[in-house]
């Protein structure tokens, strides 16, 4: 950012900044756990541990899903980010035949 704006003396203002501290520090924390979660699925992938990779699967799911109905991200991106993921998981769990 090039710098913070001059200091707001409106008290509906200054709540809304308080508010959006708030928010941004909890939002930041769901999507750093976001991340933690996805990157288990992955470690899991690369373990090739049926097991694993589901339990991981599942929790990042429930994850993804919570950050979108708290609208920390877009619900099509929560989508994406689990189709993707259960892609990535398919690949152990159910191995191509041929």
């Amino acid at each position: 950012m090039a710098g913070k704006a001059a200091p707001k003396k409106n008290p509906s203002a200054l709540k809304k900044v308080r508010q959006s501290e708030k928010h941004n520090l909890r939002n930041r924390a769901v999507k750093t756990g976001l991340k933690t979660v996805v990157k288990k699925v992955e470690a899991a992938v690369a373990g090739k541990n049926n097991e694993e990779v589901s339990k991981a699967l599942r929790d990042a799911s429930r994850e993804i899903s919570k950050a979108a109905s708290k609208g920390v991200i877009h619900k099509n991106t929560a989508s994406r980010k689990t189709s993707r993921l259960a892609k990535l998981a398919d690949t152990v769990l159910r191995p191509k035949q041929g």
